[in-house]
């Protein structure tokens, strides 16, 4: 997974130079689309390189710890939800300008109580957004992570849209402590239309609120080979996505040397789904 600017082709080279040839691609709020389609549509077919999806992140969102993600992330905060519907229309938009069929975001933490009073907003949102998709042919996914399985399940059927699916991170459920991924991902399979290969620990249980800790691929506690095996139990035909927060400048002074091993547990990460999926 890699984050859009203005100059696709340098950051799709660094992708492609790491041994893969698609990616699910992010945009910030500060990406302003005007002109970019067709910058975009043109390095990715110079580079022949494939975006799976596409993801919406928000301005003034932080994932700093557990509280902080409630208060910032998605649709939740009242104060920033009408914005951030305008921008994920936008968003929805730019990717079908792409000829991409899968829109995904943090959603946020969806009370498990309908009469809490940010859940029929939120509900009735997503809605809009689905609706918005399907216009264009696409799908909305969910990115797992922020509530249980059985939640996730819940407000999928309350929500009732066709379109309306799961990007599965198995990481997240880990880090937010909500679900063992494996079960999770047997029990909201038959909806998950993309995924994520990240790995974590769970998070410290005598620090409330604490996020867990991200780990290189098959060193935290998802079990990759299981988790592989269970995508194929589920009949899943889509792309294996690596997920790592580092940046892929190429300019790299010796000051980013931690940002460096990053990249090499890209290519750890690579090799090791290369041997895992058969």
């Amino acid at each position: 997974m890699f984050w859009g600017d203005h100059d696709p082709l340098k950051m799709i080279r660094a992708v492609k130079s790491l041994g893969i040839r698609c990616g699910h691609l992010g945009f910030t709020g500060a990406v302003d689309f005007a002109g970019l389609a067709e910058v975009y549509k043109k390095a990715l077919a110079e580079e022949e390189f494939t975006v799976t999806a596409v993801f919406a992140a928000y301005d003034g969102e932080s994932y700093a710890d557990i509280p902080t993600v409630e208060a910032t992330v998605g649709f939740i905060p009242p104060a920033t939800r009408a914005a951030r519907e305008r921008r994920t229309y936008e968003v929805i938009d730019m990717a079908n300008a792409l000829g991409v069929k899968i829109f995904a975001c943090h959603v946020g933490f969806v009370p498990d109580d309908h009469n809490d009073p940010v859940y029929a907003p939120v509900r009735d949102l997503v809605r809009r957004i689905c609706d918005h998709c399907a216009k264009h042919g696409m799908v909305f996914a969910l990115e797992t992570g922020q509530e249980p399985a059985e939640s996730l399940l819940h407000f999928i059927d309350d929500v009732a849209r066709p379109n309306l699916k799961i990007n599965f991170d198995p990481a997240n459920l880990i880090l937010y402590g909500t679900s063992e991924p494996i079960s999770a991902l047997r029990l909201v399979g038959k909806h998950v239309v993309s995924c994520h290969a990240k790995d974590g620990n769970w998070p410290d249980k005598s620090k409330p609120g604490t996020l867990g800790t991200e780990m290189p691929l098959g060193q935290g506690s998802v079990g990759m080979a299981n988790f592989v095996n269970t995508l194929k139990e589920i009949g899943y035909t889509g792309a294996l996505t690596i997920e790592r927060e580092v940046s892929l400048d190429q300019d790299m002074d010796d000051r980013h040397q931690a940002k460096l091993s990053h990249v090499d547990d890209i290519k750890a990460a690579v090799s090791l789904l290369e041997s895992l999926r058969g």
